[in-house]
């Protein structure tokens, strides 16, 4: 299924409680601020990719687990930066050949 991305946005703003969000992906819709550049957007899909494999509902109390895990020993933006699925996108994010050949659940061997 292609994504359908909704740029210059008010939603993020309206869901940045703990940190501030430039783009945020809930399945099917990638949604931006602003206009996105091809490495937010290649970030943006890796989630995608994430979610469809934990069939979607499975991915977000998983990433509300991380983040929870990580406040108790980092401030808002260290926890966001060690939840494994953020790890993956961003260390994979500037290769633009990274989905063609991702393996399933490659969050895991992240962390």
């Amino acid at each position: 299924m292609k994504p359908i991305i909704i740029e210059n946005s008010r939603i993020p703003k309206l869901l940045s409680i703990f940190i501030d969000i430039w783009a945020i992906t809930l399945y099917p819709f990638i949604i931006c601020k602003g206009e996105m550049n091809e490495v937010t957007l290649n970030h943006e899909k890796i989630h995608l990719a994430q979610q469809r494999e934990l069939l979607v509902i499975g991915f977000y109390p998983l990433y509300a687990y991380y983040w929870i895990r990580a406040r108790f020993s980092h401030f808002n933006h260290e926890a966001y930066m060690a939840i494994p699925f953020e790890v993956e996108a961003y260390a994979q994010e500037h290769d633009m050949e990274y989905l063609k050949n991702r393996k399933p659940f490659a969050w895991r061997n992240i962390c």
